[in-house]
């Protein structure tokens, strides 16, 4: 399969991970859930930073998994928050594959999802956002 490379975005990730053997499903790629639980800690982050505190994941809203990902690729998230409601803040991941093929490295677009967080209170109850 002829996979497109593309570039790596112009700015800093929110996560970046060398996968490892024991992330592999029985095919030997990258396990799809091991794949949606570093979208969901890399779509966080930019999340709690918003919300100035804790929140929870209350919807995965879309997730694609458009190439796969192997053992031994450098895997960058970049995450950036799309829309921010009175409780709720939905982001926006894109996953990257840096892989080496024959001393060449190859960046390959693997993944993309939108997540939706709700920020949570002391006694775990949606709260309202802080202003901006």
């Amino acid at each position: 399969m002829n996979v497109p490379s593309v570039s790596l975005p112009d700015k800093q990730p929110t996560l970046r991970v060398v996968t490892m053997p024991s992330d592999t499903n029985v095919l030997g790629n990258i396990f799809g859930g091991w794949v949606m639980a570093q979208v969901d800690i890399a779509a966080s982050i930019p999340a709690i930073q918003r919300a100035r505190g804790r929140v929870a994941t209350v919807a995965v809203n879309s997730f694609v998994f458009k190439h796969p990902i192997f053992v031994g690729d450098l895997v960058s998230f970049y995450a950036e928050v799309i829309k921010v409601g009175r409780t709720s803040i939905t982001v926006n991941v894109e996953v990257f594959a840096q892989r080496s093929k024959k001393q060449l490295v190859e960046v390959v677009r693997v993944t993309e999802a939108t997540l939706t967080f709700v920020a949570l209170d002391d006694t775990q109850q949606p709260r309202e956002l802080p202003a901006e």
